[in-house]
């Protein structure tokens, strides 16, 4: 078990506007205090299932989380072909090993089940157990999951300084 665990939360949306409304939602509460270090992404699919990650500020840009944690996640669930460059740079960073091993086979179905389950998908990953505010802050989507990864936050984070710089 992690000393520092990291926590992932995953909404999905029946659209992208309500994704968006959301992780509005979200920089507000980081900017409050009730949120600490994250990062986060709304994902969505074309029509040829194509993902793709739409990001609209680094709100931790001041750590080194900077859009790696979010793109390790995606590189786990979706085969490279159909996700975008940054999203498989952070895959090859191997981040991905923290979240792998954070992850049961059963925890990785249920977040692509979930985030199959609408237009758009809000997926944080935090140093802090982030369900019962986000639970109350985020109330467009229509199905949420919340998973306490078993990696540490602390070497997670050393980890994504030495890719940044390597």
């Amino acid at each position: 078990m992690a000393d520092h665990p990291m926590f992932l939360y995953l909404a999905a949306y029946e659209t992208e506007a309500d994704a968006r409304a959301d992780y509005d939602a979200l920089r507000r509460l980081h900017a409050d205090g009730v949120v600490g270090t994250y990062d986060a992404a709304i994902v969505t699919k074309d029509a040829d299932g194509k993902v793709h990650v739409h990001k609209h500020e680094k709100p931790t840009q001041h750590g080194a989380w900077t859009g790696a944690g979010v793109g390790a996640l995606l590189g786990i669930l979706f085969p490279p072909s159909l996700i975008g460059s940054a999203v498989v740079g952070a895959a090859a960073g191997g981040l991905v090993g923290h979240l792998w091993r954070g992850l049961s086979r059963g925890d990785l179905k249920e977040l692509g089940e979930a985030l199959d389950a609408g237009e758009a998908g809000l997926v944080v990953i935090g140093r802090d157990e982030l369900t019962e505010a986000l639970d109350r802050a985020l109330d467009h989507a229509t199905k949420r999951v919340e998973k306490r990864l078993d990696a540490d936050a602390e070497q997670f984070e050393k980890d994504l300084e030495q890719a940044q710089k390597g």
